[in-house]
C-alpha cells in the first residue's frame, strides 16, 4: 500500500493547535503522525487522499496559527526506512516499554513489548495509545475476554494478553495495520489473540468483559451502541482517540447507552474515558 505524506508548518508553532489538527486529520483517514519543532507530519493511505478535501480542510481551519502544507507521495520501502530511523522506544511509567526489534532489551519494566515500526497507528508514541496502555494496568485482565477495537499495531491487545486476558479479539479496518498486528502478535509470543480485518460488524455475536476502543470521536459515537451490545454486564468500555473537549460528549452518549462513566484521564490535550456497564 502506498502512502501520502503531508508536512504541515505552523506559524507560530503552537502544540495545542498541532494536537487539534492531528485529531481532525485522523477523522479524515490520516493514521500516523509525527511532531517536530515547526509543526507536524501526517500520513494517509494514498487511495484515501484527496487534494480538494485537504485544501478545504485547511481553508476552513479556525485556529490562531498559519498552517502551510506540502504533499509528497511515498512508497512503503521509503516509509519503513524513514520510520525506523526515527523510531525510539516508548515508556509508560515503569509499567511498559515498547521497543522495536533492533533496540536492546532493558530491565526495570513490568512488561516489554516488541513492535515492528511500520505504517500503522498505535506504536505507543501517541498520547492516546499511552493513556490506553496505562489504563489497562489498572484493570483486572486475568481470565477476561477482551476486544481491542481499532487495534492498529496490536499493542493494546498484546498488553492485555500479557496481563492475563483469556482471549483477545483485535479488529482494525486497515489492511496494513492488520498485517502488522499479526507480525507483532507473533513477535511477542502471544497465542490468545485473534487479529481480524474489519469494522464494528466484525465483532459478530461475541461478548466481552473489556472493550478497548482507541479510534476517534465520530466512530466512537457511531459505534458505541454496538460496543454496549457486545459488553457483558459489569463489563468495562474504555475509549480514547478524543480531545479533552470531547469528554462531555462521550460521557453523555455513554449514559444514553446505559453505561456509567467511571473516570476520565488526560495527557496533553488528549483524553480517555473509562465506563462500566451496570446491567
Amino acid at each position: 500500500m502506498k502512502y501520502t505524506k503531508v508536512d504541515i508548518q505552523l506559524t507560530p508553532y503552537n502544540p495545542q493547535a498541532a494536537e487539534i489538527i492531528t485529531a481532525l486529520l485522523a477523522e479524515l483517514g490520516f493514521d500516523s503522525f509525527t511532531e517536530n519543532p515547526e509543526g507536524l507530519t501526517a500520513y494517509i493511505p494514498t487511495y484515501l487522499y484527496n487534494d480538494a478535501s485537504l485544501n478545504s480542510f485547511f481553508n476552513d481551519l479556525t485556529l490562531d496559527v498559519k498552517a502551510v502544507y506540502t504533499v509528497q507521495h511515498i512508497d512503503d520501502q521509503n516509509w519503513n526506512k524513514q520510520w525506523e530511523s526515527n523510531f525510539e522506544p516508548i515508556t509508560v511509567e515503569n509499567l511498559c516499554r515498547v521497543r522495536a526489534p533492533f533496540h536492546k532489551p532493558q530491565e526495570g519494566f513490568k512488561l516489554e513489548i516488541i513492535i515492528e515500526p511500520k505504517m500503522a497507528f498505535g506504536t505507543g508514541h501517541h498520547q492516546t495509545t499511552w493513556l490506553m496502555t496505562r489504563e489497562i494496568f489498572s484493570l483486572d485482565m486475568k481470565g477476561k475476554s477482551v476486544l481491542d477495537m481499532g487495534s492498529g499495531t496490536g499493542i493494546l491487545a498484546i498488553v492485555a494478553e500479557k496481563l492475563g486476558a483469556a482471549h483477545v479479539k483485535a479488529i482494525d479496518n486497515d489492511s496494513w495495520a492488520y498485517e502488522n498486528a499479526r507480525e507483532n502478535v507473533a513477535a511477542n509470543n502471544c497465542f490468545r489473540i485473534d487479529v481480524v480485518l474489519g469494522d464494528a460488524a466484525a465483532i459478530g455475536n461475541q461478548k466481552f468483559d473489556v472493550i478497548l476502543a482507541n479510534i476517534n470521536l465520530n466512530i466512537l459515537l457511531n459505534d458505541m451502541e454496538r460496543y454496549v451490545q457486545s459488553l457483558n454486564p459489569g463489563g468495562v468500555l474504555v475509549m480514547s482517540g478524543i480531545l479533552t473537549g470531547d469528554i462531555a460528549s462521550i460521557e453523555q452518549a455513554a449514559k444514553q447507552h446505559g453505561l456509567t462513566p467511571v473516570q476520565s484521564k488526560t495527557k496533553d490535550d488528549w483524553a480517555l474515558v473509562h465506563t462500566r456497564k451496570t446491567s
